[in-house]
């Protein structure tokens, strides 16, 4: 089931929505319209909204065949599982299309069980940073060198071995 939550790109005219979500959010450091448009040249947002309401909020990107979920954020009272899935899903057949082949997460230094189950629930498995095929570790490790594990999931079935 849907919940009726479609998702689409931001665009930068979506800075100031996007900085009051966020905000909505958090209580510590707030962000600011300008802080959301400069991050737009870091990463790629996408946007699930329910009935015109943001719902929730994925940043992304890709490099080296891998995609990197660098900001994932989804409003209280919505279905966590369901609008996370539909967001990851999205930004996975995005990823698909500029051939990645995985897509990783890193979480934070001892999460908790429940922000572990809740990647198993999208289909991503916690895994050692040694564990990583070569390509992926090195993606990673531009990201985050400091990371020993992330969330992974695996979303082309056949791997590139050689350039394109």
């Amino acid at each position: 089931m849907s919940a009726n939550i479609e998702v689409r790109r931001a665009r930068l005219s979506d800075a100031e929505r996007i900085a009051d979500f966020v905000n909505s959010a958090r209580t510590e450091r707030r962000v600011s319209q300008m802080d959301v448009a400069e991050r737009f040249s870091q990463v790629g947002f996408l946007l699930a909204e329910q009935r015109g309401k943001m719902v929730g909020l994925a940043g992304w990107r890709v490099e080296n065949l891998v995609i990197c979920l660098t900001d994932f954020l989804i409003a209280p009272g919505v279905d966590r599982v369901t609008a996370g899935r539909i967001l990851v899903t999205a930004m996975e057949k995005e990823g698909e299309f500029l051939q990645a082949e995985a897509s990783l997460l890193f979480l934070p230094t001892d999460p908790s069980r429940e922000l572990v189950a809740y990647w198993e629930q999208l289909a991503y498995t916690r895994k050692a940073m040694t564990e990583l095929p070569k390509a992926w570790r090195e993606a990673a490790r531009e990201w985050n060198p400091t990371a020993s594990e992330a969330m992974i999931k695996q979303i082309r079935e056949e791997l590139i071995r050689r350039p394109m």
